[in-house]
């Protein structure tokens, strides 16, 4: 009897600081599952609603919010342009890519001029995000990397530009 009191006295607050601890991550791990999953749904109704406006001109008409006319055949390749970035930046906010491939990967597709042209046009639309959210993040990463490569006095694109360091690296569920 005397050994069993000195288990719940000595032994047993331990044991329930460890559960709470390990609760603790549960939830926390459980709260990151379900904003991945939201983002994989959000992501894939996006794609999805993206694919029917390419198929379809009288769809697409609604996606057009640009300050200029724009052409039927350029705004399915915008639309298409928006499906590559916003493909790549799902990929780093689920953790698929870490911060570094994505600017390498952004980096790429800058090298299409309808990508450019795209990116440019659409200024605007990012101007409405919340500033510290990782689109507008990415956003400027991307503003930052187009303006390099616009003013490089190089064809050695893959070396213009400021990639991120380690230390900007993110750690993304």
């Amino acid at each position: 009897m005397a050994t069993q009191k000195y288990w719940i006295r000595e032994i047993g607050p331990a044991a329930m600081a460890g559960l709470a601890i390990t609760t603790g991550a549960l939830t926390l791990a459980a709260a990151r599952l379900r904003r991945h999953m939201a983002l994989a749904e959000q992501h894939r109704l996006h794609f999805a609603l993206l694919c029917k406006a390419l198929e379809d001109e009288t769809l697409a008409a609604v996606l057009d919010t640009y300050d200029s006319e724009v052409p039927a055949d350029r705004h399915r390749q915008f639309l298409f342009a928006n499906a590559l970035y916003t493909n790549a930046l799902h990929a780093y906010r689920t953790g698929a890519m870490s911060l570094g491939e994505l600017y390498g990967h952004l980096r790429v597709i800058c090298q299409n001029p309808i990508f450019r042209e795209y990116w440019e046009i659409t200024r605007h639309h990012r101007a409405s995000l919340r500033r510290s959210s990782e689109e507008a993040e990415v956003g400027r990463l991307m503003d930052e990397l187009a303006r390099d490569l616009l003013e490089a006095d190089t064809d050695e694109w893959w070396v213009v530009g400021h990639p991120p360091g380690e230390q900007q690296e993110r750690n993304h569920p």
